[in-house]
């Protein structure tokens, strides 16, 4: 199979969808990889590590998208890369369909076959190509939470772990997944006074009996949510709902009742927000302003830090392109029911039930598509 790696074009993006390691595993498997000219020199993989590797370097993304059999990138093909695909080209990235009518509609058309890396299970019930992001990102939350709280970005002018004689940041964590404990992590190790939010009984249990009273616990529901909000100077968004959109659990009217200066980090954000206020910035303008609070709500937060996010990453996706790559998309979709839920458009088809439900698609089941 030939396999092409595209250079990343959205703002300040600068992962790549596969290391010259993961090149080498490929080429040594029977398959050709083209990669992007400069596509990952500015976190330090150069072109010539690629070349080593066994790859041809390509100086456009057009020629990429026209030979290659298999597409591996890391976020979301822009208009004009969807625009590219061709018909049966398989796609393998993160996609994020549910708030993105606009994205959908376009792969919908291509006729392509588009393999999300956020909707791909394990036999945990987990999700093993978003955790390494959701790991990241759960974890810059809080650098990022801590840099807004200062007054110079017009935060409140709080430390997060305060000083003694005076009180750590309280800081409310929304979800108990991945992205929630690597931020409570984050917030405590820099001595703020943290608390989680969740629905799962079960999961606040595990949390107590890891962390003991370090960490507070508390049930989701539409009172503590508010209570817990209202006298937080940081709140971390980290709800998932896989591969649908996120409820709005901070509404507007809660934000009246917040004090002028605290912050909302939204890692939601790719999949909507889980703030009602929340709208998508980038790494070049990642805060804005709702009634004196401030909201970071970068969809590509793990971005900013590419070389660490692109070997956690790649390190997870590449048994999952030998797959693909060595036994064709059919054979490995039907092998691996867990693969298999990665599988969101298929052949003009959207073939994940809760994209189909957010965005009033006809749902084609996953293993109807591969068998036509």
């Amino acid at each position: 199979m030939l396999i092409g790696i595209p250079k990343e074009i959205k703002n300040h993006e600068y992962r790549i969808g596969m290391t010259p390691a993961g090149v080498r595993e490929l080429i040594e498997n029977g398959h050709e990889v083209i990669v992007q000219r400069d596509g990952g020199t500015s976190i330090g993989l150069t072109n010539n590590q690629y070349e080593a590797a066994g790859a041809k370097l390509i100086d456009t993304p057009e020629e990429i998208f026209a030979a290659a059999d298999m597409i591996i990138k890391v976020k979301e093909p822009q208009p004009n890369e969807c625009k590219m695909l061709r018909p049966g080209q398989l796609l393998f990235t993160y996609l994020h369909l549910a708030p993105d009518p606009a994205q959908t509609k376009l792969l919908v058309e291509s006729d392509c076959v588009a393999v999300a890396y956020e909707t791909v299970t394990d036999a945990h019930r987990g999700l093993p190509l978003l955790a390494p992001m959701s790991e990241v990102a759960g974890r810059m939350a809080i650098q990022a939470g801590a840099h807004a709280l200062e007054k110079a970005q017009g935060g409140l002018g709080v430390l997060l772990g305060g000083v003694p004689g005076v009180a750590p940041a309280k800081v409310t964590v929304i979800g108990g997944g991945v992205v929630g404990i690597n931020a409570a992590r984050m917030a405590m190790g820099l001595g703020a006074d943290v608390t989680i939010v969740d629905r799962s009984l079960p999961r606040l249990k595990e949390l107590d009996a890891q962390y003991g009273p370090q960490l507070k616990t508390l049930y989701s529901n539409a009172e503590s949510v508010e209570q817990e909000v209202v006298n937080s100077d940081l709140v971390i968004g980290a709800v998932l709902i896989p591969g649908a959109a996120a409820p709005k659990l901070v509404t507007r009217a809660m934000l009246s009742k917040m004090k002028n200066g605290s912050v909302l980090v939204d890692v939601a954000i790719d999949q909507g927000g889980c703030f009602e206020t929340s709208h998508a910035t980038t790494h070049q303008e990642p805060t804005y302003e709702v009634d004196g609070v401030i909201h970071y709500c970068v969809a590509n937060m793990p971005g900013g830090v590419a070389r660490t996010s692109t070997f956690a990453l790649t390190n997870a996706t590449l048994p999952f392109a030998l797959a693909l790559a060595n036994k064709g998309y059919r054979q490995a979709l039907q092998d691996d029911p867990h693969l298999r839920n990665g599988l969101n458009v298929h052949r003009g088809r959207v073939t994940y039930e809760a994209v189909a439900r957010d965005l009033g698609y006809d749902f084609q089941p996953p293993e109807q598509a591969i068998s036509e």
